[in-house]
């Protein structure tokens, strides 16, 4: 699929290390032509207050463009958990 630039894209791909989960909203800002390769993308993502929360480059098969019945939802960051101690009793 070609996506022109500044055209909001859906990940359809789980990114962690970039803190990016599939469904995420962004927008193409640049495309890559590499031969025998197919098309990538670098695409923007921005939290609620518009800043930049990552831009990261992915091919064209990893995002989808938008449709009616999409609806953006709000998530919380992801903070670390960390193991609680189990305690055993008899």
């Amino acid at each position: 699929m070609d996506f022109p630039l500044f055209e909001d894209v859906i990940l359809l791909v789980d990114l962690p290390e970039d803190g990016l989960l599939a469904g995420d909203i962004g927008v193409v800002v640049e495309r890559h032509d590499v031969p025998d390769l197919e098309p990538g993308y670098s695409v923007e993502f921005f939290n609620m207050s518009g800043d930049t929360v990552a831009v990261v480059v992915v091919p064209g098969t990893s995002l989808r463009r938008p449709t009616p019945v999409d609806r953006p939802m709000v998530r919380q960051p992801q903070t670390p958990r960390f193991a609680q101690p189990v305690l055993f009793t008899d």
